[in-house]
């Protein structure tokens, strides 16, 4: 039976802790046994994993262009503080998405060892055109059932970003909900109505909020004043420092709080990788000073962590950082019901994040096994 000591923590409100890991479930530490190994955290602080509902790739791999990669993006992640994550495939042809479910069906390779995969985000391809962004324009579709025909929790897709504007669109939302998927509103040009139908019919999220839609109006509100004035959808928000600006994200902050705050990194391939060319689906972008960007000056994603995101959300708003991390965790975990990650509780999945002074990722640990250390060299 595997089991692991993590000793000498402190958790994000200062206090200090003791944790014990046993058959991969977080436990009392009078469980353990008395040879298990022991991870010292002393002048840390632990984390639950983070949970990251969007992420296109890392490490130079893109998610849409290389689907058949997922398990190889998976294992780079840990090293990063996330522990769980949803693979993200943008805007693509039907092969793309068949590759995806096809290689998070089969499993990983023998021996591998990385972040949990929760299950696909489709973003797109039932976008619409005005508001694509970085999502290549000749694979832009209306929703239909047909296309969605396989699209259930049970299939392996977690979360689909929908416009919900598009001719057809409630029919499919309300089908996907009913099929266990997590119908979010993104890249859209919908009302503050429209956005409240796709509420009504089952739509739980907003896809990065503030951006790919328009800007909140004294009189059109928009997706913005929608997801602001709900009181039950939750809202991705990419705190990478780029995508809002600080007062942007403060007023977020205030409205949605750590229960619909969602913090996302929609990182890309250029996580982990220095500055220079590379890619997002069908498009070639520019990795430069902390961005992601079509030749035209386009954000197209982030190069930035769920756990940077952390950091310039605390900084940023004034929240505590057990605030920003439940953005990060608990919110992410029960939007996906995943109720057993995210939380440091006994019986909680044993993922762990230990983080310096600054933040900066020490040792993580899935499922009770230490599966990246920066001090082991």
């Amino acid at each position: 039976m595997s089991a692991l000591r993590v000793s000498g923590a402190r958790d994000a409100a200062g206090s200090a802790v003791e944790l014990a890991v046993v058959a991969g479930v977080l436990t009392s530490p009078d469980r353990l046994p008395g040879d298990a190994p022991v991870l010292d955290a002393a002048g840390l602080t632990v984390l639950p994993g983070l949970v990251d509902l969007q992420v296109n790739g890392a490490g130079g791999i893109d998610l849409t262009a290389e689907p058949e990669r997922l398990w190889e993006v998976a294992a780079l992640l840990p090293a990063h503080g996330t522990t769980a994550f949803c693979p993200t495939v943008v805007t693509a042809g039907e092969r793309t998405r068949a590759v995806a479910l096809a290689t998070l069906a089969a499993g990983p390779p023998p021996g591998w060892t990385g972040a949990r995969p929760l299950g696909l985000h489709l973003e797109g391809p039932m976008i619409a055109p005005a508001r694509k962004g970085a999502h290549p324009p000749q694979w832009l579709v209306d929703p239909d059932l047909a296309l969605v025909d396989g699209w259930t929790r049970d299939a392996g897709v977690a979360i689909a970003t929908v416009a919900p504007e598009l001719p057809g669109a409630i029919e499919v939302v309300a089908e996907l909900a009913r099929r266990g998927v997590v119908v979010s509103v993104g890249h859209t040009e919908a009302s503050a109505a429209q956005v409240e139908s796709a509420a009504r019919a089952g739509a739980r999220m907003l896809t990065h909020l503030g951006n790919a839609m328009p800007a909140m109006g004294a009189r059109q509100p928009g997706p913005v004043g929608a997801a602001l004035a709900h009181d039950r959808l939750v809202a991705g928000v990419i705190a990478d420092g780029h995508h809002l600006d600080p007062t942007t994200l403060r007023l977020f902050w205030r409205c949605l709080g750590p229960d619909r705050l969602l913090a996302v990194s929609d990182t890309t391939a250029g996580l982990g990788l220095p500055d220079g060319p590379a890619r997002l689906g069908d498009q070639h972008v520019v990795v430069a000073d902390g961005t992601v960007r079509l030749a035209d000056g386009t954000l197209a994603g982030s190069v930035a962590s769920l756990l940077n995101c952390v950091r310039v959300l605390r900084d940023t708003t004034g929240c505590s950082l057990a605030e920003a991390v439940a953005c990060a965790t608990t919110t992410p975990a029960a939007l996906v019901g995943e109720r057993s990650l995210g939380r440091l509780d006994p019986g909680a999945a044993g993922d762990l994040v230990l983080v310096d002074a600054a933040l900066d990722p020490v040792a993580t640990v899935v499922g009770g096994r230490v599966v990246h250390d920066r001090r082991r060299g």
